[in-house]
């Protein structure tokens, strides 16, 4: 639909489709040369201003999701570490599952104090916060003589995290232009990916050393990144929806200046987020406690938790930190007995888990989350179910070691074309400004709980019911995930976090409010090129 002005003035309407890149002209003028050369410099200009803005955003991204390198690195370090760690310090099993999964379940305190701390503090103060209570607990852990000490240092790093892998996807959210908002916020999950091969690399480097040195300097390296968040805080700016939110418009609009390439775009996005945090519009009736208001929620927002909580811990309920801490053993069971073919293997695995997420970087704003998702669930469902059949019915055969290494680094692959980093996207878009940090803190908690129960469970349940069946149970939960996301999950690609939020106050269909939104945009970039912005 396009809209021409006739002699008269009056506004009619032309037969130009929807998807046409034809612009709006005036019936009686044409745009003649000495036009074009009035309108290249302008366009030279805008064209400077986008390069410029989306470096910028990029770099604030890479700087904010520092922090889930730690996580990564943690995953993937203590999956080898925790071989020598039996070695020099005489733990149990038990002592290894609690070990291993008490970070995950502690920092559920960080992700909760995170969500209160960023909202008083500021976004990216809390970031720093993260990296520094990460930094004492990773030092504790490298100097302990004894299991008591060690578990000290792991609490400390749990706190420390919680707070980070809350606090990044929301910042990201939130400073990152509509149109490349799901790349930008899937960087943290890059960042734990690479962080995984970093620490699966380090096992392999450092696995020739004596038990007693080679996994405290494992465990030592983690501290590095932990420097370049320090250098990035005097870099990145402060978020411009939590400035508004302490009445610090000027500074807002002048963040917003910097990551929106469109100027004429900045006052309007200005306006969406002044509503949206209920300022500027007159409304003098009490809000609400966050908390009280999360607990007793309206039919939208309890909608949004359920999206929210629920994609949070699906995520780790099919079992990829349990894949991820305990592949050496799951590939022992399968065959593997030499130590340095079993970290050699891991290193396969976290190269594959992050080559691919860099396929949902490139596709997620070009293709839409939902596809993404539903290509991730259905193919973990495969991966494993051929890594149950490996361990159950080839078990200890060439054949079902090559099967269940197959299995595992295509089950990581999907997990990180999808779910993996699309979980974290979906729950820093869907919830209101006022609450978005707390009920993202929550998303995290579910998440951090669930991935604490299985990992802190695995051994014990896969010696109960074998690792076969274990797995088997983790197939029967991924294929839930599939129904979960056909019915409760809507595509957020192209709509401002404002649009998404009016989505979840309709009770419609999710393809209906889709396809109206996706019209409106339509029309309002063509208009935009027709007035040449």
């Amino acid at each position: 639909m396009g809209v021409q002005e006739n002699g008269s003035g009056d506004m009619g309407m032309s037969s130009v489709p929807l998807g046409s890149k034809n612009k709006y002209r005036r019936m009686d003028s044409e745009y003649d040369n000495d036009d074009d050369l009035e309108v290249a410099p302008y366009k030279q200009t805008q064209q400077e201003r986008t390069s410029t803005t989306r470096k910028y955003v990029f770099a604030c991204a890479v700087f904010a999701s520092l922090n889930n390198v730690l996580l990564g690195y943690d995953v993937g370090v203590m999956s080898g570490a925790i071989i020598f760690i039996q070695e020099d310090l005489k733990i149990t099993e038990f002592q290894e599952e609690i070990l291993v999964g008490i970070l995950s379940v502690i920092s559920l305190l960080g992700s909760l104090g995170g969500g209160r701390a960023s909202d008083a503090l500021g976004r990216k103060w809390t970031m720093g916060i993260a990296a520094i209570i990460f930094q004492i607990g990773a030092l504790i852990m490298t100097l302990a003589p004894s299991f008591r000490v060690l578990m000290i240092g792991r609490l400390l790093a749990g706190i420390g995290i919680g707070f980070g892998v809350m606090i990044a996807p929301v910042y990201i959210a939130e400073i990152s232009p509509t149109i490349s908002r799901g790349s930008f916020t899937s960087f943290p999950e890059i960042f734990i990916n690479i962080g995984i091969l970093l620490g699966y690399v380090s096992n392999y480097a450092f696995s020739g050393f004596n038990s007693h040195i080679n996994w405290r300097i494992m465990l030592a390296v983690g501290i590095l990144p932990s420097v370049f968040i320090a250098f990035a805080l005097f870099i990145i700016p402060e978020s411009p929806r939590w400035l508004v939110m302490q009445n610090r418009i000027d500074e807002a609009r002048s963040v917003l200046l910097k990551t929106i390439d469109i100027e004429a775009e900045v006052e309007e996005r200005l306006s969406e987020i002044l509503k949206a945090a209920g300022a500027g519009i007159g409304e003098n009736q009490e809000e609400k406690a966050v908390w009280r208001e999360l607990l007793t929620p309206s039919p939208s927002l309890r909608r949004m938790l359920i999206t929210g909580f629920g994609i949070q811990c699906l995520q780790q309920i099919t079992g990829i930190d349990a894949t991820v801490y305990y592949s050496p053993e799951i590939l022992q069971t399968a065959g593997i007995e030499d130590k340095s073919r079993l970290l050699a293997a891991t290193v396969a695995v976290g190269v594959a888990k992050t080559a691919f997420i860099l396929v949902a970087i490139l596709l997620i704003d070009k293709v839409g989350r939902k596809p993404l998702l539903y290509v991730s669930t259905m193919g973990m469902t495969v991966c494993l179910c051929c890594l149950a059949i490996s361990l159950s019915l080839f078990k200890g055969t060439s054949f079902g070691i090559a099967l269940a290494i197959l299995a595992i680094c295509g089950y990581v692959s999907f997990f990180s074309i999808g779910i993996g980093p699309v979980c974290w996207v979906i729950t820093s878009e869907i919830f209101p400004l006022r609450l978005r940090a707390q009920a993202s803190a929550l998303g995290a908690v579910g998440n951090r709980v669930c991935s604490g129960v299985v990992a802190m469970s695995f051994l014990s349940v896969s010696r109960a019911i074998s690792m076969a069946g274990t797995f088997t149970i983790f197939t029967v939960f991924s294929a839930l995930s599939v129904g979960f996301v056909y019915k409760l999950v809507p595509e957020t690609k192209g709509k401002s976090l404002e649009q998404i939020e009016l989505m979840f106050q309709k009770d419609r269909n999710w393809q209906d409010e889709e396809v109206e939104l996706s019209d409106t945009q339509q029309l309002v970039q063509q208009k935009n090129e027709s007035t040449g912005v």
